[in-house]
């Protein structure tokens, strides 16, 4: 066999500190050779003379530098996947066939030296000290793929598998082959700030469907993201959300009026999502919504949550999407739902709207936008009105709800507060007194920061080129994506101090209002120092991509508790155990919830 040149661009050069047998080096040289030339379709510059060897004879000390080959030609496409995985030992079954007297046994000795050699080769790659990311630590399962979060994450239960990897490990835990996690308050600027990284690639698995218009929310060109937030900022100014007041109030009114008429106990977490729902059908389609009449009679509400949990698992291997579109029956209710979402978007198109809804924004129905979105991306956005405006709102105010009634002194105190701004024969539904009311801001920020509407935060990538970023004391290299770990955050004692972990509206407060309220007090808060971190607080994101309707779901917040305050006496339904809500709370990038039941009944003032 001629020598291989000892440079050439193409070849991957195996180690000289190795030592390997004459035979081995030259089934090494010309095997990876072939795979080069094979996955990216170039001439073999040197002819290929295999050398015959029995695959138990070969060592498998070579392995390592197949590492070179897949960690920088790492394939997505399926038909790469197809060409590398599967025609290239093939070929290579091929290649050896005439020296082996059975087929069979030529192609399963081929195939297994073939794939446990990538295998090998890129685990112990990805454990070495050599990785960029080795100095940061993290269980080894996470280290060696993604596979191991997407099978945690299937459970609903990512959101206290971070909490508790922070807790062992400290500020930055490598929650992945490339990526990390951070609970750091340094991080969240230069990962989500203005000049912060972009979007990562979980969107690229999470909307795989979208592979022409991209709903924005999964934009990860930060201009593009910009440009098609226009409108959506448009929709959500102060002007806009004062003309809401009517949609909202009307909708509120029947949510608490159906609930005053209903049969006890009641799932409250249902009723919130059908109401939360019914409210965005009118902001984003005009109407055509009506759950709080009719119940979830189409099935709309499962077909969005149960969706969901694959969803996160493409979000983890976003490469399994380009898989998941081309497989008819796998995730089907989700396809059903963003199929749903957008043919509503059309329908809004086609049959107008008799008030300024957020559509008559998104579409420009005013001709204002020197650039607007087409239709086309409009409709994509369809999902994310509804999952972004009616699924984390209704888990927010659910979760609100359970807190209060799991903390009577802090209900009597808010109740109080209503009556005063609010008392019988006043509209709840007007948002006059809702800034001077600190109480009920109070348990909305704390009902948000132990259980922000994403538990886990949104990944950022710093794409190869970039330089990488420093993120508070740490280096996030090129190639790495990462995260802030919201819910590890809000519960971190060095930003929230005292009772990190508990359900306690006063910390809200002013110093001169805690004390009136018996802050310090007799159960030994008082020997904790006080510490209330605003710039930890990021329920709603932070930066140019953050949550851009975060002002309307604080108004239908306000609006919601202050009447149902008003109007309504509740509490839990004898046999439930309060301890159940957190337990059956999961974590599929939106939050979902488990029941809530509640006994309502009309409040003696309002008979």
């Amino acid at each position: 066999m001629p020598p291989l040149p000892e440079h050439h661009p193409h070849l991957v050069q195996p180690s000289a500190s190795r030592p390997m047998s004459r035979d081995i080096r030259s089934l090494f040289k010309d095997l990876v050779s072939l795979l080069l030339f094979t996955s990216q379709k170039l001439p073999c510059p040197v002819p290929v003379n295999f050398t015959v060897l029995d695959c138990r004879k070969v060592d498998p000390a070579p392995a390592s530098d197949f590492r070179i080959l897949f960690n920088r030609y790492e394939p997505v496409n399926p038909l790469s996947h197809i060409a590398l995985l599967v025609l290239v030992p093939a070929t290579l079954t091929g290649v050896f066939l005439s020296s082996f007297p059975s087929i069979i046994r030529i192609a399963a000795c081929t195939f297994f030296l073939y794939h446990s050699t990538i295998l090998v080769s890129v685990l112990a790659y990805r454990l070495s000290p050599f990785h960029p990311l080795a100095k940061y630590p993290g269980p080894i399962s996470c280290r060696i793929s993604k596979f191991w979060m997407a099978w945690v994450s299937s459970a609903g239960k990512q959101h206290k598998y971070y909490y508790e990897l922070h807790q062992k490990y400290g500020d930055v835990v490598r929650i992945g082959p490339n990526e990390l996690s951070f609970r750091n308050v340094a991080a969240i600027s230069p990962l989500m700030g203005y000049f912060g990284l972009p979007k990562g690639p979980h969107w690229d698995g999470r909307m795989a469907e979208q592979t022409k218009i991209r709903a924005m929310i999964a934009l990860r060109d930060p201009a593009e993201h910009a440009r098609r937030r226009k409108p959506w900022a448009r929709g959500f100014s102060s002007a806009a959300l004062k003309g809401y007041e009517e949609i909202l109030g009307k909708r509120v009114h029947q949510f608490v009026t159906a609930l005053e008429q209903q049969q006890q106990p009641v799932n409250l977490a249902e009723w919130i999502s059908h109401f939360t729902f019914d409210f965005m059908s009118d902001m984003a389609f005009g109407g055509g919504s009506d759950m709080l009449r009719d119940g979830d009679k189409d099935n709309t509400w499962h077909l969005l949550e149960s969706g969901l949990p694959l969803a996160l698992i493409l979000t983890h291997v976003p490469w399994l999407g380009k898989y998941y579109v081309r497989l008819p029956g796998i995730g089907s209710d989700l396809k059903k739902f963003r199929s749903f979402c957008q043919e509503r978007a059309s329908l809004r198109r086609t049959q107008g709207s008799q008030s300024k809804d957020l559509f008559h924004y998104l579409i420009d129905e005013a001709g204002v936008e020197r650039s607007p979105p087409t239709f086309a991306e409009v409709a994509s956005d369809g999902v994310l009105t509804i999952v972004a405006g009616s699924d984390t709102t209704a888990t927010t105010l659910s979760s609100l709800f359970w807190a209060l009634l799991s903390h009577p002194t802090a209900y009597r105190r808010l109740q109080a507060e209503v009556d005063r701004y609010y008392p019988p024969g006043e509209d709840a539904s007007s948002t006059t007194h809702h800034p001077q009311m600190q109480y009920l801001n109070a348990v909305i920020n704390e009902s948000l920061r132990l259980f922000p509407p994403v538990l886990s935060g949104s990944q950022r990538g710093a794409t190869k080129s970039s330089g990488g970023r420093l993120a508070g004391p740490c280096f996030v290299p090129e190639g790495t994506n990462a995260f802030v770990h919201v819910y590890s955050l809000h519960r971190d004692p060095r930003y929230f101090s005292p009772m990190p972990n508990t359900f306690w509206p006063e910390r809200w407060l002013s110093e001169d209002d805690r004390k009136a309220l018996g802050y310090p007090d007799s159960n030994g808060t008082d020997k904790t120092p006080f510490r209330h971190d605003l710039a930890a607080f990021i329920p709603f994101s932070f930066g140019p991509a953050n949550c851009v309707g975060k002002n309307l779901a604080y108004q239908e917040m306000r609006t919601v508790v202050c009447m149902m305050m008003q109007r309504l006496d509740f509490g839990f339904a004898d046999g439930y155990d309060p301890e159940c809500w957190d337990r059956d709370l999961k974590d599929y990038f939106v939050a979902t919830k488990g029941k809530l039941p509640v006994v309502l009944s009309p409040r003696a003032s309002n008979r």
